[in-house]
Parts: C-alpha cells; sequence; structure tokens
C-alpha cells in the first residue's frame, strides 16, 4: 500500500489585504535613518504626487480616513442646525464627521443593486431635513467599493441648491469619473465637488499603515485644513492678528511666535507613513489594473451561479479602481443563513465581510431619529456579501473561491 501524500494547507484568503513589496520597505527605511519622523519633506513630497496623481490643486494629508472626513466638515464650516446628506450605505465615519461638528445627517437611500447614492435619493433625503428644519449644507456621495456615485446627477443637484459637495472617496484612491460628453476626471480632481476625502488603511488600494487626505482647489480651504489638522495653529506672519506680539519694532517676525485663532486637531500624518503611502501611490496603476482583472474573473465565474449570485451592478460612468468585490447573494431562496456561509467559506481559508450594515440603524441614529424608511439600503445589505479582492491573488484563487461559494450555498461548483 502506497503511503498517502499529505498537501500543505491552502493560504487563508482575507476579503482585503495590503501589498507591501521591498520598495516600500526600502523608503520607509530610508525615512527612520534619516533626521525626520513626524511630519517633514517626505509628508510633503507625497502630498505633491497626490495631486498630480489626482490634479487637485492642494492635497492635505492627515492621521486617516476619518480625520480626512472630520478636516472637511471643519474647513467647510459646518455647525448646528446645519445637515449634510450621507447615503445609509458606509462606513460609520461618514456620518459621524457631521455629528462632530454639530450638524445633523439626512441619510439618503441607495440603489439596491450598486449600493450608490443617486440624486433621486439625495434629493428624497433633502427634503426630509427641510421638513425637520435643517439647513442642508452639504451633500456627502460616497464611492462605494470603487465605483463612483453619480457626480453629473449630483453635482447638478448641489448647484441648484448652493450646496457644497464632500465626495468620501476613501475607497475609490485610482477610480475615474466619466461624464456624458466623454470628459474624464480623476477622482479627487474635485471637477465636481469641493472637497474629496481619502484613506490610505491596508485593506484599501493603497497603503499608510494608517493615513488619509483631503483634496480641494480653494486655497482658503486648504488653509483651513492645514490649520485644523495641527491644533488651528498659525505660523504664516501674514495672517498673525496680534502685530505687537508677533513682530519686533524693525518689523521682523518673531521665530517662535504662533497664534490659535480657533481649536483644532492632531490629525497630522508622519513622514514614515507618508514614505509608505510615496512609495505605493507609485504602484498604483498597477494595482488598479490587478484588481481590475480579478474582478472581471469574478464576473466570468460567477456567470453560471446566477441569478442566486450576481456580482454588483456596474456604473455606467466610471471606471473604477476596484476595492471590494461585494457581491449580490440570495441567501433566502439558497436556503442559507449568510452567517453560515461565511463560517463555512471561512473553515475552507476564504475571508468575507458585510459592507456595510445601513448606518441609519445604529442604536445611536435610531434613538436620534427614529427609524427611517430606507428600502434600497436594507435590500442591499440583505443580499451583500464582500469576497476577498487584492492584488497579490491568483487567478486560481478565484477559482477556488467561487467554487467554495458554491458548495456553501449547496450548489455544485461551476468549474
Amino acid at each position: 500500500m502506497g503511503e498517502s501524500v499529505s498537501r500543505p494547507p491552502l493560504p487563508f484568503l482575507p476579503y482585503g489585504r495590503q501589498d507591501v513589496d521591498q520598495a516600500d520597505i526600502d523608503a520607509v527605511t530610508a525615512v527612520l535613518r534619516g533626521d525626520w519622523l513626524t511630519q517633514g519633506p517626505t509628508v510633503e513630497a507625497f502630498e505633491r504626487a497626490l495631486c498630480e496623481r489626482t490634479g487637485a490643486a492642494h492635497a492635505v494629508s492627515c492621521a486617516n480616513g476619518t480625520a480626512a472626513l472630520h478636516l472637511a466638515t471643519l474647513a467647510l464650516g459646518l455647525a448646528p442646525g446645519d445637515a449634510v446628506v450621507v447615503p445609509t450605505i458606509t462606513f460609520l465615519a461618514t456620518a459621524n464627521a457631521a455629528r462632530y461638528v454639530g450638524a445633523e445627517v439626512a441619510f439618503a437611500d441607495v440603489d439596491p443593486d450598486s449600493g450608490l447614492m443617486g440624486p433621486e435619493q439625495a434629493e428624497e433625503a433633502m427634503e426630509r431635513a427641510t421638513r425637520a428644519g435643517w439647513r442642508v449644507r452639504a451633500l456627502a456621495p460616497v464611492h462605494f467599493a470603487g465605483q463612483t456615485a453619480d457626480m453629473t446627477g449630483l453635482a447638478a443637484l448641489a448647484a441648484r441648491h448652493g450646496l457644497a459637495v464632500i465626495e468620501d472617496a476613501c475607497h475609490a484612491i485610482g477610480s475615474v469619473d466619466v461624464t456624458p460628453d466623454g470628459r474624464t476626471l480623476p477622482v479627487g480632481s474635485n471637477g465636481f465637488g469641493t472637497l474629496t476625502a481619502f484613506s490610505f488603511h491596508p485593506v484599501k488600494t493603497i497603503a499608510a499603515g494608517e493615513g488619509g487626505a483631503v483634496t480641494t482647489n480653494d486655497p482658503a480651504l486648504a488653509a483651513r485644513l492645514r490649520r485644523f489638522r495641527n491644533h488651528g495653529m498659525e505660523r504664516d506672519p501674514a495672517g498673525f492678528e496680534d502685530r505687537g506680539a508677533a513682530f519686533t519694532a524693525d518689523g521682523t517676525a518673531n521665530p517662535w511666535y504662533y497664534e490659535m485663532a480657533e481649536p483644532g486637531f492632531n490629525y497630522r500624518l508622519t513622514d514614515i507613513h507618508s514614505a509608505l503611502a510615496l512609495s505605493q501611490l507609485g504602484r498604483l496603476d498597477a494595482f488598479v489594473e490587478r484588481r481590475r482583472h480579478l474582478m472581471d474573473l469574478y464576473t466570468e465565474r460567477l456567470a453560471p451561479l446566477a441569478p442566486l449570485v450576481l456580482p454588483a451592478a456596474r456604473a455606467p460612468w466610471c471606471r473604477p479602481a476596484w476595492h471590494l468585490c461585494a457581491v449580490r447573494v440570495d441567501f433566502a431562496a439558497a436556503g442559507r443563513a449568510r452567517a453560515q456561509v461565511m463560517a463555512d467559506l471561512r473553515g475552507l481559508g476564504i475571508g468575507t465581510q458585510v459592507h456595510y450594515i445601513p448606518v441609519h440603524r445604529q442604536p445611536y441614529w435610531r434613538e436620534r431619529y427614529g427609524d427611517l424608511a430606507l428600502p434600497g439600503a436594507d435590500a442591499h445589505y440583505t443580499r451583500t456579501l464582500s469576497l476577498p479582492l487584492f492584488p497579490a491573488m491568483a487567478d486560481a484563487d478565484v477559482d477556488r473561491i467561487v467554487t467554495a461559494l458554491a458548495g456553501a450555498l449547496g450548489r455544485p461548483s461551476p468549474a
């Protein structure tokens, strides 16, 4: 009788993972061996590179994506009595950023097949906010999973009502909007909006460890962003109000002097994190290309499982840099609970996640606003499941995942 051959276990596939190479490591090491660890020349280099990549006039880096959203609300001067329209399919931070400054959140419904807020859903949320007596000051569209919201329609809505637009692009570095006349606008260029917030968390398309940024084309907003990320401090002599304390008799600025006109935060990004982000930004095109290839493979391999499993509906107005592979699964038709499917997949070395529990369902928001009827979001949440997607995945990993998913749903392998 021959001896059995034992095979090593297959590697675990999380739903997302950073891709760090030797060049990234070398970039961080160079900073560690240099003179600056906190906010120094590498931060400035990263901000310049982000401007070049997005086409924005200004990029202000910060500690993380949540800080980026908070800085955006601060820069716009949002305050109690104001309201921000936020799609309920997003991470908690988008809505929380409005509350940080005392503003209210008008939760908007989303398209159940894409998870994206459109102009109709935003306008319905605005009408609800007006009935509540709030001043709607801004729209905060979320570019979910890498696909952009309908920015042509949302920008037109904002223009009609004199609203600012804060694009939550924490999923969408590298994505591109395509206008009805065929123009292409990189996300972050602010061709449609006022401010764009990014995240560089490890599961995002590029990683800084933790990090974020806000881009804008408005120099006054950029100045406010920089001031708020650094305790509200002003070090530019041109902005000093107390001229007697700030300057010597001959008009020379005192080198130690600074002023604080209003409180800010310590939201600075370090040179260490910026070194990794800058190196990763140089790899963005390769990351985006690989993610698009894997998503095309998923679409092809999942086709035999339709209509039980469907890819996210594709938005025709963008070229996404896919952050998530969020598929739609009819768990009821399969007769399988989502939690059990996820547990079965994990047992096979495949990590999944749900993006997201609708934010308006959270206890804080239900206590504040009551139970809202947002059926598109509820339908999206009931069916969504995020499958592994990261650049280091092999093509064969997609076959492994789809085969395992079919089995967990009680269906034969589509291969």
